[in-house]
């Protein structure tokens, strides 16, 4: 049987993690100091750590469907367990949603599914369904809507963060960042939205939350 290519490439896991750069004052186990939160979604073509350029113990990660944090109160309690402690516990100051285009879970949203068959996907990605309502109610082109759909779903999912008291308390003391970013992977660039025009503008060489 051939072997997989990944699961071949982890044999030279000791020897390439020995060469990566450590820590400025202390190696990768002495220290997990996050200061972000990265939320993103389960896409093999997505990496947090790639694209920020983050070294071992400087980001936090969860990932999912569509990049989906379930308002406070749904149920829902992975994602809600790995907010709490990344500000209470690793008491990180910047929270960054990153969407994708070419997003399968946001795409789920305009297809028919089976609910008995994937229920799981089905009720997951009903906390992106307003993105996606609002989009459709905008009027665009077909062809525009799927990256409008992306845009609007990662400021939902920050809405949704809000619904959460430490993430709330936090961005009220000015001790904590949220960000929207949407990674275009037909260009491989990122953008972001800024809240202070509300627009989403293409993310500055430089801009640093690491």
């Amino acid at each position: 049987m051939p072997t997989f290519g990944v699961l071949a490439r982890t044999a030279s896991f000791k020897g390439r993690i020995q060469e990566e750069p450590k820590l400025p004052d202390g190696s990768a186990t002495e220290r997990h100091e996050p200061r972000a939160l990265f939320i993103s979604c389960s896409d093999a073509r997505l990496s947090p750590e790639r694209l920020t350029s983050a070294r071992a113990g400087e980001l936090f990660v969860t990932r999912n469907v569509a990049n989906i944090v379930p308002p406070f109160g749904t149920g829902e309690v992975g994602v809600g367990a790995v907010v709490e402690y990344a500000v209470l516990h690793l008491q990180v100051e910047h929270l960054v949603v990153c969407g994708h285009t070419d997003c399968g879970g946001i795409k789920a949203l305009s297809a028919p599914l089976d609910r008995s068959r994937e229920p799981h996907i089905a009720r997951w990605i009903e906390h992106a369904r307003p993105a996606a309502t609002k989009v459709e109610a905008s009027g665009l082109p077909s062809e525009d809507r799927h990256l409008a759909t992306v845009r609007e779903n990662v400021l939902l999912q920050l809405e949704h963060l809000r619904s959460y008291d430490p993430v709330r308390e936090g961005e009220r003391a000015g001790t904590l960042t949220l960000h929207g970013w949407v990674y275009l992977l037909e260009r491989a660039s990122l953008e972001r939205f800024d809240p202070r025009s509300a627009v989403w503008v293409p993310l500055e060489e430089g801009i640093e939350i690491l």
